[in-house]
Parts: structure tokens; sequence; C-alpha cells
């Protein structure tokens, strides 16, 4: 089941999911700690092979990304992200939380900023996944002719992030952001 809201002022629609717990834990992974990227890597790669656990909450919109909470406890929270052209998160942080994403269709690019050379890209396709830390400095938009749907987990739990922008002046800033905030490029 889930209960789709249009958050004020963005324009964003963000669903709240119910995912018999039961079912869930037939997911394997480490119960009772935060995960690692590499861990959490390993878990939304088992999570993408269940696609009965949320298939029926893939929905697309051209004009922004579809997002779904699929898990959320101590440890955890999981979503479901649906991409057509142009969606764009721009250059971002996960705070203190690392994380893992798995492609369940279409595909998306992810680019590492670095400061030493040029930007490092990857294009990630359906049935690859990719893992950063909650240093790491990315983003991630559709690429290809085709929508995507992605899993992304987090730990420990996403709360916040850090957009980048670069001013005028050149210089690079950090502005934080809710992760109740759509990202956008």
């Amino acid at each position: 089941m889930s209960v789709t809201a249009q958050r004020a002022g963005t324009g964003l629609e963000v669903g709240a999911s119910t995912i018999d717990p039961r079912e869930l834990a037939a997911v394997p992974r480490p119960h009772g700690r935060d995960l690692s990227a590499a861990e959490l890597q390993e878990f939304v790669t088992e999570f993408a092979e269940r696609p009965e656990l949320w298939i029926d909450l893939v929905r697309h919109d051209s004009t922004q990304r579809v997002y779904e909470e699929l898990l959320s406890d101590q440890h955890v929270t999981a979503w479901l992200i649906c991409w057509m052209d142009e969606h764009d998160t721009g250059f971002h942080d996960h705070d203190v939380s690392c994380g893992a994403v798995a492609v369940v269709s279409g595909a998306v690019r992810e680019e590492r900023l670095a400061i030493d050379g040029p930007t490092r890209r990857g294009v990630f396709r359906a049935g690859s996944s990719f893992h950063f830390a909650a240093s790491d400095i990315h983003r991630v938009s559709h690429a290809g002719a085709d929508p995507a749907v992605t899993l992304h987990v987090y730990s420990p739990p996403l709360l916040r992030m850090g957009a980048y922008v670069i001013g005028d002046d050149g210089v690079l800033a950090r502005h934080p952001v809710s992760s109740e905030e759509e990202l956008r490029g």
C-alpha cells in the first residue's frame, strides 16, 4: 500500500509505503547496528532481486523524480526512486550516512566530484549497483532513453544531505538539505 503526498513548495511526490516487515525480513542483512557501504551494497542487491516487495510502487513522472520510502528503522532507510529524462540530483553528500544504489531498470549516471582531476563518471544499467561513503560528493542523473528505477539504501538512516553550488565568484558552497527535500541539478 502506498500513500502519496505532494510536498509543500517542492512539487515533489513522496510516497509512504508499507511493506510487510515479515517479507522484508527475508532479505538478508545484519541487524542491530549500522551497516558499512559494502554491506549496504549486498543488501540493496538482494532487495532488488525481490521485486514483489516494491514493483507495484513504480510510477514515472516526466516533471520530477518519484520517491517511495520502503524501509525506515534505527539503522537503515531504503527508497525506491523513479527517473526520467533530465532528472538530476546535482552534486551532494549524505552527511553521516553511507549508501548503496541498485539499478533495477533503465540506467543512471553517477559522477563523483574530484578536485585534482576530472570528475569520475560511470553509467550503471539494470542489474548493476554501486556504493559510496558518507564523505563522497556525487551526483546521480538519468541516463539513456528508457525510464529508470533504482533502489537506494542508507545507514545510518538518511536525515540530511549537503547540496553543492558553485557561486558566481567560483567558490564552492555547501547548503544543508533535509532528506525531505528534493535535490535538483
